[in-house]
């Protein structure tokens, strides 16, 4: 199965952007759902947006929405996440995370349960 490593973390102030990036190692990238999670100190790990393996669905929680972009390049094994208008209740840890030839329309696709591949983060920090 895939190996994956996210890059693009840092420091940014509100109203600023990051684009994440989440390179994937193996065979059969175009195979996987994807999915971005964070991770704040002191709260459970979130979901923030999740793509098809074709690229189309997509789906986000809500206070991401209009916000961030979750795309995929599967030429490159690469997952992206551009993030515009951050904002300080945005920082956290951001992880890649991955499932073999499993999507779950709607909400489904944000649980922490259906990825069995996980990065190890990258931080984001966003100042006021």
């Amino acid at each position: 199965q895939v190996q994956v490593v996210e890059s693009g973390g840092g420091s940014v102030q509100a109203g600023g952007s990051l684009r994440l990036s989440c390179t994937a190692s193996g065979t059969a990238f175009g195979d996987y759902a994807m999915a971005w999670f964070r991770q704040a100190p002191g709260k459970e790990r979130e979901g923030v947006a999740c793509i098809h393996w074709s690229g189309r669905p997509t789906f986000y929680t809500p206070s991401v929405e209009g916000r961030f972009t979750i795309s995929r390049d599967n030429a490159k094994n690469t997952l992206y996440l551009q993030m515009n208008s951050l904002r300080p209740e945005d920082t956290a840890m951001y992880y890649c995370a991955a499932r073999r030839n499993v999507y779950y329309s709607g909400s489904r696709c944000l649980n922490i349960y259906e990825y069995n591949v996980w990065g190890q983060g990258t931080q984001v920090t966003v100042s006021s």
